[in-house]
């Protein structure tokens, strides 16, 4: 599961509080919420969430960025032409021109060259989707 951001997680505890405190529910303070909230995403406490969240470096695409990394198990370089947000989850859809173009088949006898592609990331620079050695079909440097 991808995480909100920390600013997402923050205003989710403080609605928290407010709908509980609605509601006649037990007053919490807002260092209680943030525990209450990171225990629904599976988190000991906020400190843990934190640490899992906050010490990550998500990454800012932007079209006319040069970014590089693997595609499909080669090396690439190569510019940001479009991107697209995917709602909240963290995923951003992205087409990339290479600078060179790259061979996605392993066949010695075969060729298949890439130059432009469009892959959806998460927050971390990686597709969801995997080749059939469990790594993503891109990964951003």
């Amino acid at each position: 599961m991808t995480l909100p951001s920390i600013e997402s997680l923050k205003a989710q505890a403080k609605r928290l509080r407010t709908a509980l405190t609605e509601s006649d529910g037990p007053a919490l303070t807002h260092g209680q919420a943030l525990d209450l909230l990171s225990r629904q995403y599976g988190y000991r406490d906020w400190n843990t969430l934190f640490a899992a969240k906050g010490n990550r470096m998500e990454f800012v695409l932007a079209p006319g960025q040069k970014v590089s990394g693997t595609y499909l198990h080669q090396s690439f370089r190569g510019e940001i032409i479009s991107t697209t947000r995917l709602g909240t989850s963290g995923r951003t859809r992205v087409t990339i021109l290479f600078e060179e173009p790259v061979d996605v088949v392993t066949f010695d006898s075969f060729s298949a060259f890439r130059q432009r592609v469009t892959v959806t990331l998460d927050a971390d620079g990686r597709t969801a989707a995997q080749t059939s050695d469990g790594k993503p079909h891109m990964q951003l440097a």
